[in-house]
């Protein structure tokens, strides 16, 4: 299980024709989000499954957290067949910011809309091996970008979405909000129907589930 490292956060800008890759601490995103009034009610819930589903399940996950890729390449999968796709689940899905290959990932992911988030999500997850481990910042947004691409995400679109820094900042600020609100300290973390859960087998997903099913 991934711990939230406090200090760790990232803003994306564009700076001499390329990607100006900055690194800086949550103290800092939040001054800067507060001085600039961010809305985050902008950001869009990514969310799968029935809106009245009786069962409400809120994942939170960092794209750079091992387990968290092996929740989706697992438990999510039976999960979405077992209770999302029946209507029995709203799941929805939150990222968390570890680091700045975290942040790149879901500006990626995000990058063309509700359609298509969960599916550059499921091969973001399943490549995670390789693109974390490309090397430097240029070559880590590249193997992203090329997900991205495999997708049919068009490279305008991809380079506009990456150097969207107002977005970044946004989608930081609305991480730490929902991060304090659901106190999630390490990912994946999960809350159902108000309950915080820790992650756990599928097994133990299904007991859960089906009894707040009332079966």
């Amino acid at each position: 299980m991934t711990r939230i490292a406090p200090a760790i956060c990232a803003a994306v800008a564009l700076a001499a024709g390329g990607l100006l890759l900055s690194q800086t601490t949550n103290v800092s995103l939040i001054g800067a989000a507060e001085a600039q009034e961010v809305d985050t009610s902008t950001i869009v819930e990514m969310v799968q499954g029935a809106e009245d589903a009786p069962v409400e399940i809120i994942e939170y996950a960092s794209y750079t957290c091992p387990h968290c890729a092996s929740f989706h390449e697992g438990p999510y999968k039976q999960l979405k067949k077992d209770f999302i796709d029946t209507g029995k689940v709203k799941f929805v899905y939150r990222e968390v910011y570890f680091d700045r290959p975290g942040l790149w990932a879901s500006m990626v992911a995000r990058c063309g809309g509700p359609e298509k988030f969960f599916g550059v999500t499921d091969l973001i997850f399943e490549r995670q091996s390789g693109w974390a481990s490309a090397g430097g910042p240029s070559e880590i947004v590249e193997e992203l970008s090329k997900i991205g691409r495999l997708a049919g995400l068009e490279d305008a679109q991809l380079q506009a979405c990456l150097q969207d820094a107002n977005k970044a900042q946004t989608l930081v600020e609305w991480y730490q909000e929902n991060a304090e609100r659901d106190s999630v300290q390490a990912t994946p973390s999960f809350v159902v129907n108000g309950k915080k859960v820790s992650n756990q087998s599928y097994s133990s997903f299904k007991q859960l589930i089906e009894e707040e099913l009332g079966s």
